[in-house]
């Protein structure tokens, strides 16, 4: 299991691997997910950039033609600006697909990061 800082290293190895617009898509959405709650801790999970507080909170990968923010409780949050475009049959999980042109809402998405923290901290309460 990687420490703190070598699943960041790993992340930015990722990021710098990524040549085209999801790179700058990865460190946009990377960058955002910190501003939100600076105590997110970054891991490395499934060769995959995991933001935990409290427990696992989201995931952010990278494929062929998009860049996924996966929420692992996406299911129980609320989304009144409709983010979620994927996995909307999982049982808890949902995820926000980002395509090369697509446009990120980020007072909306910010929002949506603070219900996937606020979720988790209730869940952690004995």
């Amino acid at each position: 299991m990687p420490r703190q800082m070598d699943a960041s290293k790993l992340i930015d190895k990722q990021i710098a691997s990524l040549a085209d617009w999801r790179g700058k898509t990865f460190t946009k959405l990377r960058k955002m997910i910190h501003d939100v709650d600076p105590e997110f801790t970054e891991e490395w999970k499934w060769n995959t950039a995991v933001f935990t507080h409290k427990g696992m909170v989201l995931a952010l990968g990278a494929f062929k033609g998009s860049v996924k923010m996966n929420f692992f409780q996406g299911a129980n949050l609320p989304d009144p600006h409709k983010l979620f475009n994927a996995g909307l049959d999982a049982k808890k999980t949902r995820a926000v697909d980002f395509h090369e042109k697509d446009k990120i809402d980020e007072p909306a998405l910010k929002d949506l990061i603070r219900s996937a923290v606020a979720y988790k901290r209730a869940q952690a309460k004995p």
